[in-house]
């Protein structure tokens, strides 16, 4: 018997008894080490759900993790007491989409976190072998558990597309928008603008790199003339396709990362359409879990002083009231389970 968080839907989450499935063939059974909490797990807290998906159930959160192997992987080379990530996207790998080279927007997926597949906040999980990713000497459980936010920052970045020297807007500083600024800066962009409403957050975006900071999207259309030739929204507000409209300039490039609280955009739709922006949604990641690792090995992605809180799973459900309510001080944090 296990421990894990539940959210039991909108409010409402709790620690209490698992019961651990049982595993089946393809799978490998793990000691949870860490377990980050994600903007899409505060959405299935605050809403019940995202989009069509939703908690019809008690429901284990939890994608962002790392663990120890309970037993030995020879066909991959691991043994019994590795600490491994877990990419949590397991494609079907049949579909078109797959075929196509776009594991993260296959409609088969059976995603770990996402209902009704039961996530990694438990102290015990089965993963499947072929999630499964080494990890190189010197990574601790906190880089395991920042390689899939950092995958979704670099996937984002690669579809903006970002030009040499180019100056880049970047909407949210939450641990997603924080890891964009990197990556972009790791890429080659120019000048890097940004903006949060929370002062925290704004001063981590200062200390991890970005240019210029502000409060909101006016601030950089002020900066920028006009507005920014690429912006990268970050976001959870229902405000954030509007904001960045008003960050990008004429024939500019939007790419939407942000999830929005009640799954719904408020934009006025001229504003859009007389400026001829070029629109991108972005969704997960594809196979990017090397790229990440690199940059983190080669020390040019700064992972650890966006995680501004670590503590132990039954002070989780305060946790997620915490980043719920966006309490000052809060941007990333990491629920530790077994030796972190």
């Amino acid at each position: 018997m296990s421990r894990a968080l539940f959210i039991d839907g909108a409010n409402k989450a709790r620690v209490a008894q698992f019961n651990l499935r049982e595993g089946r063939e393809d799978e490998v059974l793990m000691d949870v080490a860490s377990v980050g909490v994600c903007g899409s797990d505060l959405h299935y807290f605050k809403d019940g759900g995202i989009g069509s998906t939703l908690i019809n159930e008690p429901f284990v959160p939890g994608h962002e993790f790392g663990g120890y192997l309970c037993q030995d992987v020879e066909e991959l080379g691991l043994t019994r007491g590795q600490l491994v990530a877990v990419d949590p996207n397991k494609a079907c790998g049949r579909c078109e989409w797959c075929h196509e080279g776009h594991p993260n927007l296959c409609p088969n997926v059976e995603f770990i976190g996402a209902p009704p597949f039961d996530g990694a906040m438990t102290e015990r999980i089965w993963a499947p072998r072929s999630q499964l990713v080494a990890l190189p000497n010197g990574f601790d459980a906190l880089d395991a558990v920042m390689l899939e936010p950092l995958g979704v920052a670099i996937h984002a970045v690669g579809l903006a597309k970002p030009r040499m020297l180019e100056r880049v807007a970047v909407l949210g500083c939450g641990p997603i928008g924080l890891l964009i600024v990197q990556v972009l800066k790791a890429a080659g962009a120019g000048e890097v603008l940004a903006c949060d409403p929370l002062p925290h957050r704004r001063a981590m975006a200062e200390k991890i790199g970005a240019d210029r900071v502000g409060e909101s999207a006016a601030d950089i259309a002020e900066w920028s003339k006009g507005g920014c030739p690429l912006v990268l929204e970050a976001t959870n507000s229902p405000f954030g396709f509007r904001d960045a409209v008003t960050a990008t300039r004429i024939g500019g490039r939007i790419v939407l990362v942000g999830i929005p609280d009640g799954d719904i955009y408020t934009l006025p739709a001229a504003d859009a359409r007389r400026r001829g922006l070029n629109i991108k949604f972005a969704r997960r990641m594809g196979d990017v879990y090397p790229r990440a690792i690199e940059f983190l090995a080669a020390g040019k992605i700064d992972v650890r002083s966006i995680v501004t809180h670590r503590v132990a799973l039954e002070e989780a459900p305060g946790v997620f009231t915490a980043l719920a309510e966006n309490a000052p001080g809060y941007v990333k944090v990491l629920v530790d389970l077994k030796g972190s």
